[in-house]
């Protein structure tokens, strides 16, 4: 066999010529002859000498294949051409039904396609499937290969077994040129069995082109790709895919798709705010239309570069045709609130201005919130009405004798009352009962959703106009406009704040009117919120801790781990380290996550190493404040900056830091005013003083104080105004609060302002502003360092026993006991040990991360032998405890362990 493979012809004749070998013997566990050796190798002149002595060419091995199918496979011409010469038959089909033309097309081989096709009784042989030649050539894109088939009578419309033409398998893998040609011939457009196009599979995998080739010669497909913007099944990124290739292919097409989404957006907008329609769907819908909408605006021929950029593209067409129809869109309002309709009808341009779609959703939307605002301020008029006539019975003697005013004595509308929560307004009630529609729900209840959806999607189109980070003017004065009526909304559906008003954070202007209403929600609710708007648009989070490659890993020493981290994170690339960290400490093998949460957490202790300066600690003995005097380091900026980094990191990847700050400082972070209170943390006794001060009257007292101070700096005391002339403006009773603020600022903000300000730089590179006030300074506090105490309940409560323990094992109680005998110090080092962390995060141990997500504390059994000490896995934040024969020997070994190997790993 070698021999053969080698085509080493002549020792082949010399051992066939002096043995009794039969040529046609089967090999193997595939029972294949020499001749198959030979046509699979391409060893010709081996299948020459083999076919004069007999060998089969016909024969077929346990799969069904005969060498001929073996040649065509691999593209051996000359072995072909003998085999052919020797009577090999080509309309043979192996055990799957392939023949050998089904291998040449297949391999797009057309060359021997040519030779072979002529020998071939039937060029529509099918396979099992029922799929021809021209099938496969189709489906691997063999452009000179459909041609020849195609030139050899191979029926163009062929279905399989399952309905699929050629055409359809074209499309199935996206080839543009073999579906160009097909449709070129006059190739049928045909869904299969199931009722699946060409294009369903041209959308499927964002084959872009290919759609466009459909497009071409049929162009009814446009406006099904439009609405199939609407199908939820379809992945919308790959519809994106489509029609991002087909605007860019020209203007007109370009208008002409924004047109087209523009008007099934305004369809489906109008459908929400319809009562009879189903909210859910109706929403999700609409919301994925604009969407895609606003992809393709900004991804277009002229994507806005600021916020005129509507009117005119780079090529002087008016954006605003993107929009118009010939058909619009009337609001037929229904006086009773449980329904509202709309119907569609055509529209007479008295004023020849065409109206724009979408500008007609937007119009609905205005005139729905008008309505609503009204019907409020009707309702407050109507409440305080009836409680007027309310006041006026004369109690309970007369009760029966004086009829309860109906409704309509304070005006027919109130028949439909409104609840209302809005702001500083209270929730009316007509006696003592909220009247409501007649299937019990009022009119906001019913509406306030469906309005959102479609104030979100407003929104959404509002911003696709201007450039990235700017807020549209339109959408702020839209905002303001209807105040209220939103507020009302939130009030009495808070969450829709998180479903729908999104537009929050990213409007600072607008985010001062709604954050007493969201600070209200409870913190998992905002919690939530934070991570899914930092996180959108990044990978899957399950890859936070796995790098790209290996220049991503982060590598440092451990005997400078501070200096060797500054210098590491200020090169590396801050967006893939939002996406994803890794750390290697020099010189050490292991790397994962619990090397992650080591490095963060020694980093936190060195941020406030006394020996760099940054921070003080408080009067308190366990929080921090910015040392004021931090630049006796010249790299104090630099290193607040980089302290800004690790905390910003820390909390992008949910990694607790082993560190607590003064509550001020918290403030800072947050952006929120600092108050004198806030002064006891770096000094007690002064802020008892301000305190005095304020509960005091200071008029006769002859303080003399002025609006200046004297400050420590470095040693020496300098005088420092309050505010501009502060040393010739007196403190009186009626300017002291304003003193003290100022005294307060002075000392907690001023004073270490630049400090502040770099760390926020640093902070701020991955955690945005806009998202972090979405807390108080307790809250951040949380998020950052976790509960500072352990509570063992939970921690036994929420750990997790394999490898042969259960709960109630001798050994699982002897640890258990134990960990109650621990001081704290000492269970924050088993936690370190086991975790990588010294932190339980908010939550409690429930909510513990691994290396995929949340990863319960667990005790894996490990046989004993004798010294043996605990081990860890810190990724599963698995202890690995061996068996102890007794309680005593246990505590010692776990003791000996987390003293001597809480920090530091192998890949052990």
């Amino acid at each position: 066999m070698p021999m053969v493979m080698a085509d080493q012809h002549r020792s082949v004749s010399e051992l066939l010529s002096n043995s009794k070998f039969d040529v046609n013997y089967a090999f193997g566990r595939v029972k294949r002859s020499l001749l198959h050796i030979a046509a699979n190798c391409g060893s010709v002149e081996c299948l020459v000498l083999l076919l004069k002595k007999g060998a089969n060419p016909n024969y077929q091995d346990i799969s069904g294949c005969t060498p001929l199918h073996l040649a065509a496979r691999n593209g051996q011409k000359k072995c072909m051409s003998k085999l052919l010469e020797y009577s090999a038959d080509v309309n043979i089909c192996n055990n799957e039904g392939l023949t050998a033309i089904h291998w040449l097309a297949v391999n797009g081989r057309t060359e021997l396609l040519h030779d072979l096709v002529q020998h071939v009784s039937n060029v529509d042989v099918e396979d099992a499937m029922g799929q021809t030649a021209l099938h496969v050539a189709c489906q691997n894109g063999h452009k000179t290969t459909v041609q020849c088939l195609l030139d050899s009578g191979a029926d163009i419309n062929r279905p399989n077994v399952s309905g699929a033409t050629p055409l359809y398998f074209a499309c199935s893998h996206g080839q543009r040129d073999t579906a160009q040609i097909l449709l070129m011939r006059g190739a049928k457009y045909l869904p299969d069995k199931n009722g699946i196009t060409p294009l369903d599979l041209c959308v499927q995998g964002g084959y872009g082109e290919t759609c466009e080739v459909l497009i071409q010669y049929h162009p009814r497909l446009f406006q099904t790709i439009i609405q199939m913007t609407q199908n939820e099944d379809l992945r919308e990124n790959m519809l994106r895919q489509v029609l991002e290739h087909l605007s860019q292919q020209s203007e007109s097409q370009y208008l002409k798709i924004l047109t087209s989404l523009a008007e099934v957006a305004t369809t489906n907008g109008h459908k929400l705010l319809s009562l009879s329609s189903n909210y859910e769907a109706q929403m999700k819908s609409l919301l994925r239309i604009v969407r895609i909408f606003c992809h393709v605006f900004r991804i277009g021929p002229s994507s806005p570069s600021n916020g005129n950029d509507m009117g005119y593209n780079g090529n002087k067409t008016p954006r605003s045709q993107v929009f118009k129809v010939r058909k619009v869109y009337d609001v037929v309002r229904k006086i009773d609130v449980k329904e509202m309709n709309f119907t569609k009808h055509a529209f007479i341009n008295q004023t020849s201005h065409e109206q724009e779609p979408l500008e007609l959703l937007w119009h609905s939307l205005d005139e729905w919130l008008v309505l609503i605002a009204t019907e409020l301020m009707k309702n407050k008029r109507d409440s305080a009405n009836i409680t007027s006539i309310l006041l006026k019975q004369k109690g309970p003697d007369h009760q029966d004798a004086t009829p309860t005013p109906s409704f309509a004595a304070a005006g027919t509308e109130s028949r439909k009352e409104l609840s209302t929560d809005t702001g500083n307004s209270k929730t009316y009630e007509v006696a003592g009962k909220q009247e409501a529609c007649a299937d019990g729900q009022d009119v906001i209840s019913m509406t306030a959703n469906r309005l959102s959806a479609v104030i979100q999607a407003f929104y959404m189109c509002c911003s696709c106009q201007m450039p990235q980070g700017m807020t549209s003017p339109r959408f702020i004065e839209f905002v303001c406009k209807h105040d209220d009526v939103l507020k009302c909304f939130v009030n009495r559906n808070p969450k829709i704040i998180f479903d729908h008003f999104h537009f929050l954070l990213e409007c600072p202007e607008l985010m001062s009117r709604f954050m007493h209403i969201i600070k209200a929600q409870p913190f998992k609710d905002r919690c939530e919120w934070f991570y899914e708007h930092l996180h959108s648009g990044q990978p899957d989070s399950d890859m936070v801790h796995r790098p790209v490659n290996e220049n991503d890993i982060l590598l440092v020493h451990r005997d400078s781990i501070f200096r060797s981290s500054c210098e590491v994170v200020s090169k590396a690339n801050c967006a893939k380290l939002k996406q994803g960290i890794a750390v290697r400490f020099h010189g050490e093998e292991g790397m994962g996550q619990g090397v992650v949460r080591e490095w963060f957490d020694i980093l936190s202790s060195e941020i406030v190493n006394p020996d760099y300066a940054l921070f003080t600690q408080s009067a308190d003995g366990t929080t921090f404040q910015p040392n004021s005097n931090s630049s006796v380091n010249p790299d104090h900026l630099n290193y607040f900056r980089f302290a800004g980094q690790i905390l910003g990191l820390a909390l992008n990847h949910r990694q607790l830091v082993n560190i607590y700050f003064t509550r001020s400082f918290y403030k800072h972070i947050l952006g929120i005013p600092v108050n004198y209170q806030d002064v006891a943390s770096i000094d007690p006794e002064y802020a008892k003083n301000l305190q005095w001060i304020l509960d005091n009257d200071i008029s006769d007292l002859g303080l003399e104080l002025t609006f200046s101070v004297e400050t420590d700096v470095f040693g020496a005391m300098e005088e420092v105004p309050l505010k501009p002339g502060g040393a010739s403006i007196l403190v009186t009773q009626e300017n002291k609060a304003e003193y003290v603020q100022l005294v307060t600022e002075l000392r907690m903000t001023r004073a270490i302002q630049p400090q502040i300000n770099a760390f926020l730089q640093g902070f701020h590179m991955f955690i945005p502003p806009s998202l972090i006030q979405l807390f108080d300074e307790y809250e951040l506090e949380l998020l950052l360092s976790g509960m500072p105490e352990i509570d063992v309940n939970d921690w036994l409560k929420n750990t997790e026993y394999t490898s042969g323990y259960e709960r109630g094992d001798q050994v699982i109680q002897w640890f258990w006991d134990v960990v109650e005998e621990l001081t704290q110090e000492e269970r924050v080092l088993l936690l370190q040990f086991v975790t990588g962390s010294s932190r339980v995060p908010h939550g409690g141990f429930a909510h513990i991360m691994g290396g995929s997500g949340l990863q319960n504390f667990t005790i894996a059994a490990v046989p004993y032998t004798a010294n043996l000490l605990p081990t860890s896995s810190t990724c599963i934040n698995m202890l690995k405890l061996p068996e102890y024969p007794s309680k005593e020997i246990l505590k010692d070994r776990l003791l000996v362990a987390l003293h001597c190997g809480s920090y530091g790993y192998t890949m052990a």
